[in-house]
C-alpha cells in the first residue's frame, strides 16, 4: 500500500465514524384507495394517417403530402426504387424513394425533383445558387430545362414531424428556386 493510501484510509474511516447517525425512515401513511379512472373513449383505429409513422415506408411521406392536399400517386417501380409523382395548387414534382427492399419498404432515401420554368440562367449562374445554398441544388436536364432538387436520408426513428419539416423545407426550394430563375443576377447578388 502507498503511503498516501496508508494517510487517507484512516482519515476517511474517522469521518465516516464522525458523521452523525442516521435516523430510520418515517412510517409512511397507509395508502389510500386509487380513485376510478374515469371512462376513456376506445382509441380510434389505426389508418394509415394516424398509425406509427414509418419514413421507410414511401406511403408515410405519400400521407404526409396528400394530408397538405397534393394529388400522389405511384407510376411506377423499379429494382430498389419507388416513383411517386405529386401534384398540388402549387406544384407537380417527382417523388423517388431509394434504398428500398423488394417489397418496396425499408427505404434510405427520398429525392424530390421538381422542373421548373425555363430561364435565362447560365451554367455558371446555376453553379452559384448552388454554391449559396445549404439544402436546394439546380441542375439542367439534356432538353435543357431547370430542375431543382432536395434529398434526405430516411431513418426508421424519423418522426411525423421530422418528415414533415422535410417537406417544408423542400417547398423553400421550388420558392428559391423560382426566385432564382426569375432573377439569378438580382437573387445571387442578395445571396452573398
Amino acid at each position: 500500500m502507498s503511503l498516501r493510501l496508508a494517510l487517507i484510509l484512516p482519515a476517511a474511516l474517522l469521518c465516516l465514524a464522525a458523521a452523525p447517525a442516521q435516523k430510520p425512515p418515517a412510517k409512511a401513511a397507509p395508502a389510500k384507495p386509487a380513485a376510478k379512472a374515469p371512462a376513456t373513449k376506445a382509441p380510434a383505429p389505426k389508418t394509415a394517417s394516424t398509425g406509427p409513422f414509418d419514413a421507410t415506408n414511401p406511403q408515410g411521406l405519400m400521407d404526409i403530402l396528400g394530408a397538405a392536399g397534393a394529388k400522389v400517386q405511384t407510376n411506377r417501380r423499379e429494382e430498389d426504387a419507388v416513383f411517386v409523382t405529386v401534384s398540388s395548387a402549387v406544384a407537380t414534382f417527382s417523388m423517388q424513394v431509394a434504398g428500398c427492399n423488394a417489397q418496396g419498404r425499408a427505404c434510405r432515401a427520398v429525392l424530390l425533383d421538381g422542373q421548373l420554368e425555363r430561364s435565362s440562367a447560365t451554367s455558371a449562374q446555376i453553379n452559384g445558387f448552388n454554391q449559396t445554398s445549404v439544402m436546394c441544388r439546380l441542375y439542367q436536364d439534356k432538353g435543357g430545362n431547370p430542375h431543382v432538387v432536395y434529398s434526405a436520408i430516411l431513418f426508421r426513428t424519423m418522426t411525423r414531424e421530422d418528415a414533415e419539416t422535410h417537406m417544408l423545407a423542400w417547398q423553400g426550394c421550388l420558392s428559391d428556386g423560382r426566385d432564382f430563375l426569375k432573377d439569378p443576377v438580382g437573387y445571387l447578388a442578395n445571396a452573398a
